[in-house]
C-alpha cells in the first residue's frame, strides 16, 4: 500500500482500493455486501462520497471508517483517516498496525457485538485518542518545564495539530453537483407548492428538510454553507406558509424564526427581505396588523427598495395591513409604491414558482386593501380584476380570498344577505383539502364587518353554520 501511495501520488485509502484492483463501483459494491452479510446496516457511501474520501476533500463518519478499515482489513491509521500519536523520535518512520481480527459470521441468535476503534485502543497520553485535555497538558507542561518532552516530540505535536487543522478546513462532504442537485430540488418544491394542497406539500417539505438539515450539521466549505442556509431558509418559508394556511400558528412562528436565521446566515439582502415579507402574512391574518406594517417596512429597508418580487410584495402586505388599521392614506401610498415596483419587475416574473409576485398577486392585496377603503366603487372594480386574473380552476385559495374581500365589501356597503350568501357559497366551494384554517379566519372578518342589528337573518344563520365547518386540518380531519 506504501508502495502504491508513494509511486502513484494517491492517498493511503485509494492506495488500498487499486491494491485489490477494484474499481470505485466495485469497492461500494463490496462495502454493501459485506454490511449484508455481517448484518452492518446500510453503508452511508456511495461512489461520489468515495471520490470525496480518497481525494482527501472530506472525511468519511466515524461508523464508516469502521466499515472501510473492516472493507481493507486495515485500521484508520493505514488507511490514511486517524492521526498516529505514537511517541517516536524518528516522525518519518510509518507506523504498522496489524488491522483488528474480524470473527466469523456467527448465527443472528448469536451474533457478535461490532467492533469499532474505540474497543480497540486504550486513550492515553500516547494513544492514538488523546483528546483536547492531554494535548492542552502537554504544552502546558512544556511551558512551566514539568516534562522532558525531546524537541522532535514537540514539533511533532505541533505538526500533528497543525494537519489537524488543515484536515477540519478542508473537510466537507457535499459536492458541487450534489449542491446543484439540491437547488434544482428546492426549484421543484416552488413549482409544486403553486399546486399541492397544504398538508401534503408541508410533509414532503420536512422530508426534504430533513436531509439539508443533516448535511448542514456537518462542517463545510464556506460556498457550500451559504448555498445549504439558502435552500434551509426557502424550505423553512415554505414550511412555515404551509402551517399557516393550516393555522398552527406557533409552529409557523417558529418556522419563520428558523427561516430568518437561514437567511441572516447568507447575508443576501433580498432572502433576508423575502422571508420578512412573507413573515408579515402571520399577524396580518392572526395577529395584530400593526405587526404585519413593521415587518412589511423592515423587509423593505433590507431589500432597500429595489424593484424585487420581495420588495413589491412587503409594500403590497403593509398596504393592506394599514387599510385594515385605519390608515388609508397611508394604504393608498403604500400600494401605490408596491404598482411603481410591480412594473420594474413584470416582465421578469412568469409566476412558475412561488415567491414570485405576479399581477394575479399584486392584484389579490390590491383587493384586500380595498376591501377596507371608502371607495366601495373603486374596490368592485378591483376585486372584478383580480377575479379575471385568478383561473377558476386555481388549486390555491387566492381566488376564494378575493371572494371573501368582495363579501367584505358587500358588509360595509350595507348588502348584509348578499356578503353571507358570497362568504357561505365560497366555502362550500372549497374542496376540503384546500378548507384551511386561513380561509375560516378570512371569513370571519367578513362577519365581523356585519352591523349587529342583522345578526338573526336567515342568511346569516346558515353562514354561521357553515364557519362551524372549520376542523383542525393538521389533525387529519376533512370536511365533507
Amino acid at each position: 500500500m506504501q508502495a502504491i501511495h508513494r509511486c502513484c501520488g494517491v492517498s493511503l485509502l485509494k492506495a488500498h482500493r487499486l491494491a485489490q484492483g477494484w474499481t470505485a463501483q466495485a469497492a461500494i459494491d463490496h462495502l454493501a455486501e459485506l454490511c449484508e452479510r455481517e448484518r452492518l446496516g446500510v453503508p452511508h457511501a456511495n461512489i461520489d462520497l468515495l471520490n470525496v474520501w480518497e481525494n482527501g476533500r472530506g472525511r468519511p463518519r466515524p461508523d464508516t471508517i469502521d466499515l472501510l478499515s473492516r472493507l481493507y482489513r486495515a485500521n484508520p491509521i493505514k488507511l490514511g483517516l486517524a492521526a498516529d500519536y505514537s511517541d517516536d523520535t524518528d516522525v518519518d518512520e510509518v507506523a504498522v498496525i496489524p488491522a483488528p481480527h474480524i470473527p466469523p459470521l456467527l448465527p443472528a441468535s448469536s451474533q457478535a457485538p461490532v467492533l469499532t476503534p474505540s474497543a480497540l485502543h486504550t486513550p492515553g497520553p500516547s494513544g492514538p485518542l488523546r483528546d483536547e485535555t492531554n494535548r492542552r497538558t502537554f504544552f502546558n507542561d512544556v511551558l512551566t518545564g514539568c516534562t522532558r518532552a525531546s524537541h522532535g516530540r514537540l514539533l511533532a505535536e505541533v505538526e500533528t495539530l497543525r494537519q489537524q487543522m488543515d484536515r477540519t478546513l478542508a473537510s466537507g462532504t457535499v459536492t458541487d453537483d450534489q449542491m446543484d442537485r439540491l437547488e434544482e430540488m428546492v426549484l421543484q418544491c416552488r413549482r409544486d407548492y403553486l399546486v399541492t394542497p397544504p398538508l401534503p406539500m408541508l410533509c414532503r417539505l420536512m422530508l426534504e428538510f430533513s436531509d439539508v438539515q443533516n448535511l448542514a450539521s456537518q462542517r463545510q466549505s464556506g460556498s457550500i454553507q451559504c448555498r445549504l442556509s439558502k435552500i434551509a431558509a426557502v424550505l423553512a418559508v415554505l414550511s412555515a406558509d404551509a402551517l399557516m394556511k393550516l393555522g398552527d400558528v406557533r409552529q409557523a412562528a417558529a418556522w419563520y424564526g428558523t427561516a430568518k436565521t437561514a437567511a441572516d446566515d447568507t447575508g443576501d439582502p433580498q432572502l433576508r427581505a423575502l422571508v420578512r415579507a412573507h413573515q408579515a402574512m402571520l399577524p396580518y391574518y392572526y395577529g395584530d396588523p400593526a405587526e404585519t406594517v413593521s415587518l412589511a417596512r423592515e423587509a423593505q429597508a433590507l431589500g432597500r427598495a429595489k424593484p424585487s418580487s420581495p420588495t413589491a410584495l412587503a409594500a403590497a402586505a403593509e398596504a393592506r395591513a394599514l387599510a385594515r388599521i385605519g390608515d388609508h392614506q397611508g394604504a393608498i401610498a403604500s400600494l401605490a409604491r408596491a404598482q411603481r415596483l410591480f412594473s420594474q419587475i413584470k416582465e421578469r416574473n412568469n409566476g412558475a414558482l412561488a415567491f414570485d409576485f405576479t399581477e394575479q398577486r399584486l392584484y389579490l392585496y390590491m383587493s384586500g386593501t380595498h376591501a377596507y377603503l371608502p371607495d366601495l366603487q373603486r374596490a368592485e372594480a378591483v376585486h372584478d380584476t383580480a377575479s379575471a386574473l385568478c383561473r377558476p380552476t386555481s388549486p390555491n385559495i387566492d381566488p376564494a380570498l378575493v371572494k371573501l374581500d368582495r363579501a367584505a365589501t358587500f358588509a360595509r356597503g350595507a348588502r348584509e344577505a348578499e356578503a353571507c350568501e358570497l362568504a357561505t357559497q365560497t366555502l362550500l366551494e372549497l374542496p376540503p383539502e384546500q378548507r384551511t384554517t386561513i380561509v375560516f379566519v378570512r371569513a370571519r372578518d367578513v362577519r365581523s364587518a356585519l352591523p349587529t342589528q342583522r345578526w338573526r337573518d336567515r342568511a346569516l344563520n346558515t353562514f354561521e353554520e357553515v364557519l362551524a365547518l372549520d376542523t383542525a386540518t393538521v389533525s387529519g380531519r376533512r370536511d365533507a
